[in-house]
């Protein structure tokens, strides 16, 4: 289910994103859900759901961090508008039961909230729900200008700005064919709209050939850009004979925009091609970033883009070939981390940090990647890293440091806070998520679910509860235990981490602190 105000193309990417962290992190289960940010979920059970109204567990609650002024007005201000909204909500329809409104609280400041159930339910259950969903409120966000409460069933978001599509809230809300009157303002707005269209495609068209004639040196960037990508341009029939025509015994992997293969050109180069699903209405802004982005960055720690193919509805990604697939392949696996040494982990970590410091400071650009995670870091022959998949990648300005988006894109439990929640990112997002990567590799458990015995918790309070408690080597892959791995880089390693994956972005150095803590032997934390 997506958000009531979201547009079909923003659905389809958010359900294919949640749909792939699903399958990575909830493997074998038997019924699972996810949100993604405040934009769709996916649940599954293998029992019946449908027309059944769940209550949590699970749950989930999202706050914002900021004191709300006056707050008893501000409480009282919400409850209202949320009581108005529960009943538009459960009567919205067979097809939709959203609603969305705002209400004038303390200081002249509006709060804004949007109220959904699943479909399914009836408008009884709708309304339960909603109930009880609002009672979560003061559990998780007492106090607090903004949050979210997720159930199964039914959510309920509150912010103290427009966070939603009224528009489109509106369009959802007209009434259908049976109304005449409705029906001929709709076809009075299509023609007017065509027709205001048409007159400003021709102005646009007017203006650009002006600005063309005037001012040809503007479009310079953008035909060096094509004319580099121009040069990696490979022929389909090129890839289909590499691959097999993508058989499914060169299949390596299947990622969030589609599968990848393994390839071998005429002259005997091996690659690897990443093809974007067909099916789905996304992949054109990342595979426009990938191509762009990769063809001006050169450093051993990143992948190598080698070419691209936009043939006959294909858009197909062209690497080198590394050899050791991907580094979550080794730590989560209980056989392939024994290969993992401490040697080799210590290379791997410090191979990462150099290319994230490479993409922040070094190269020609200054690039966010904003989905640092172990899947998106490969292993060549010597077990070098090498960073991968910059279709969500952000380039920066020399001069700037931070920006936001309503779009957020990544894989929790690698986003930094003020990322999944305000949508804000910088350099100190990804320096988060290496926090999070340093952490798993020296565990050889993944972030979200870490096993002790027969419990499973979060990897990252695990780690700071035992940080604080003195019992650090808790944290450490058994394995790395028993080798001759030296304990006090192990532990300075995870005292790394920890400082990456505070919750303030201002705390957490930057990645050239970083390596140089890497390469010190010993730590001060007065020094970042």
């Amino acid at each position: 289910m997506c958000r009531g105000d979201v547009q079909l193309p923003e659905c389809r990417e958010c359900i294919q994103n949640i749909t792939a962290g699903l399958l990575d992190f909830c493997p074998n289960q038997k019924q699972a859900i996810a949100w993604y940010w405040n934009i769709c979920m996916l649940r599954y059970s293998n029992k019946t759901i449908l027309g059944t109204l769940a209550t949590p567990p699970p749950g989930l609650w999202v706050r914002d961090t900021r004191n709300a002024t006056s707050y008893e007005q501000f409480k009282a201000s919400l409850r209202t508008l949320l009581d108005n909204l529960r009943g538009r909500a459960a009567y919205g329809g067979p097809l939709r039961k959203v609603a969305a409104g705002n209400v004038t609280a303390t200081d002249f400041q509006s709060i804004y909230a949007l109220v959904q159930c699943t479909p399914d339910l009836s408008p009884e259950d709708c309304g339960k729900c909603l109930i009880e969903a609002a009672k979560d409120i003061p559990r998780c966000c007492d106090g607090m200008r903004g949050g979210i409460v997720f159930w199964p069933s039914c959510n309920i978001r509150f912010e103290m700005y427009s966070f939603y599509n009224e528009t489109r809230l509106q369009e959802l809300a007209l009434p259908g064919e049976g109304d005449g009157s409705n029906t001929t303002r709709i076809v009075i707005i299509i023609v007017v709209s065509i027709v205001a269209c048409v007159i400003l495609a021709v102005f646009l068209g007017v203006l650009l050939r002006k600005r063309i004639k005037r001012k040809p040196r503007e479009t310079h960037e953008t035909v060096d850009d094509i004319r580099t990508t121009e040069s990696l341009k490979y022929a389909l029939s090129t890839i289909r004979d590499a691959t097999n025509d993508f058989s499914n015994d060169n299949k390596l992997g299947q990622g969030g925009f589609g599968a990848v293969y393994k390839g071998k050109l005429p002259n005997g180069e091996e690659i690897a091609v990443k093809r974007l699903s067909k099916d789905s209405g996304q992949g054109d802004l990342e595979f426009k970033n990938e191509v762009l982005l990769l063809a001006k960055l050169q450093h051993r720690n990143l992948v190598r883009l080698l070419g691209f193919c936009l043939e006959a509805m294909e858009k197909l990604l062209v690497y080198e070939f590394v050899q050791n697939a991907s580094l979550d392949l080794f730590i989560f696996d209980p056989t392939k981390r024994t290969y993992l040494d401490w040697k080799r982990r210590y290379k791997i970590i410090g191979g990462i940090a150099r290319g994230i410091l490479y993409l922040h400071e070094d190269s020609q650009l200054r690039i966010i990647h904003r989905d640092l995670k172990p899947s998106n870091v490969l292993l060549d022959g010597s077990m070098n890293p090498k960073i991968a998949d910059f279709g969500m990648a952000r380039l920066f300005g020399q001069d700037e440091t931070q920006d936001y988006t309503s779009r957020i894109v990544g894989t929790y439990g690698y986003m930094a806070p003020e990322y999944a929640i305000h949508g804000q990112f910088s350099i100190k997002s990804d320096v988060f998520s290496f926090g999070v990567l340093v952490l798993e590799i020296i565990s050889g458990q993944r972030n979200n679910c870490l096993r002790r015995g027969e419990n499973v918790e979060n990897l990252l309070s695990f780690a700071w509860k035992n940080w604080r408690d003195g019992t650090t080597e808790n944290m450490v892959d058994p394995f790395l235990r028993s080798s001759s791995g030296s304990m006090s880089d192990i532990m300075r390693c995870i005292h790394i981490g920890l400082l990456c994956v505070q919750e303030n972005a201002a705390d957490r150095p930057t990645m050239a602190s970083v390596i140089l803590m890497l390469n010190s032997f010993s730590l001060n934390g007065s020094t970042y």
